[in-house]
């Protein structure tokens, strides 16, 4: 997750997204989105943001890494995990079966 989101949603998604972390967490705090990009590259990551800039990279340079993007304002730490967990399916079959670059979800 970008450095937007909290790090305190990373343990209530390890169950459905195992392996999920976050920018800070993987010692990116205040990286550019291009370190944030390759990072998630090079370790295998799906970003996911609420900013527009990384659907654009996606547009740009393609996957990996693909991207989920959050298309809602700033919404408490519990409704972000909710839209989350309440599309997971929908994210697993864009990304893993379609090989969606990106995914909007809101």
């Amino acid at each position: 997750m970008d450095e937007n989101l909290s790090r305190r949603l990373v343990p209530f998604l390890q169950h459905d997204f195992p392996a999920s972390s976050q920018v800070v967490l993987e010692g990116l705090e205040s990286g550019s989105d291009t370190d944030v990009w390759n990072h998630a590259k090079k370790h295998g990551f799906v970003i996911v943001t609420r900013d527009a800039d990384f659907q654009e990279l996606s547009l740009v340079w393609g996957p990996p890494p693909q991207v989920i993007w959050l298309k809602t304002k700033n919404l408490s730490r519990a409704t972000t995990l909710k839209i989350l967990l309440d599309n997971k399916r929908q994210i697993q079959e864009s990304l893993l079966i379609h090989e969606m670059a990106c995914v909007e979800v809101s």
